[in-house]
């Protein structure tokens, strides 16, 4: 990589790809697909993490076992690669798998983010569904969802049989967790809250205050899992972070989803596009 950080600027599948370098942090950079910010990888830094929902994903994995434990992580949504360098930082020797569906945007990452030596981190690019559903059972001890095509999670990633696929792939005790967007009467969120609650016994939704109560659109984190959540231990997390969010599960999380019902392959569609404006720069 050159010492002068200039913007790259890449037409890749999904639309038009532009890495920014920070110019408060030497070798860090913002990646944006039309627009829309998708990533932000510091790479002296990959604990460092920008974005909000990344915050809250991370104090996820800081949560999901013993601090530094090495977990099996199969990550569908790649981008920039944030969390799985994070991972790889704070859980060294874990195995991580990755699936991008856009080649062009992986082509990018590599030849200009690329990840350090004994990551332990392999990007494969597929389809996250497809993938999922070829993966060996009980495989994995983390998934994490952070598919966007576009602003929207596509519609196969959004059924009560796509939630069933996450749960094959997980061993006993496995976590899953997926990166949402929706605004108020949330009718994307409350149904795929459903679907999850048709196969996991534990939930919980992450978001900031403002979102669940309905007053922006936004990002909301989703977990589910076979056994207890450490809810008390996350709550604390994301109430001490610098972009403060509230963990929702039990009774709130019931009164959340009430009359939302499960929706099937059939009937699946993808999450709300965004208002204007609303994740965009500028």
């Amino acid at each position: 990589m050159s010492d002068e950080q200039i913007p790259v600027v890449r037409d890749v599948g999904q639309g038009t790809a532009k890495l920014m370098p920070d110019v408060d942090r030497e070798r860090a950079w913002l990646l944006t697909v039309d627009g829309a910010p998708q990533s932000y990888v510091d790479l002296d830094d990959p604990q460092h993490l920008e974005f909000e929902y990344v915050r809250r994903l991370a104090h996820v994995l800081d949560c999901a076992a013993e601090p530094g434990l090495a977990l099996d992580l199969l990550h569908l949504g790649g981008g920039a690669l944030t969390l799985p360098r994070y991972a790889a930082a704070t859980r060294p020797g874990s195995r991580q798998a990755v699936v991008e569906f856009d080649a062009g945007l992986v082509e990018l990452v590599a030849e200009h983010l690329p990840l350090a030596a004994g990551t332990g981190v392999t990007v494969h690019t597929a389809d996250a569904r497809a993938w999922l559903e070829a993966a060996p059972a009980g495989s994995a001890d983390v998934v994490v969802a952070d598919v966007f095509g576009g602003s929207r999670v596509p519609a196969q990633l959004t059924s009560v049989e796509y939630a069933r696929a996450a749960a094959r792939v997980l061993r006993p005790g496995g976590l899953y967790a997926a990166n949402l967007a929706d605004g108020a009467p949330f009718d994307f969120l409350r149904a795929q809250v459903a679907n999850f609650a048709e196969v996991f016994p534990e939930l919980a939704l992450v978001a900031e205050p403002a979102v669940l109560r309905g007053r922006r659109f936004g990002n909301a984190v989703l977990l589910a899992s076979d056994a207890p959540l450490a809810v008390g231990a996350l709550a604390r997390r994301c109430a001490g972070d610098a972009f403060p969010a509230r963990v929702e599960y039990g009774d709130g999380l019931a009164r959340f989803r009430k009359g939302a019902v499960p929706v099937a392959d059939a009937d699946a569609a993808p999450s709300p596009a965004p208002p204007e404006g609303a994740f965009s720069l500028g």
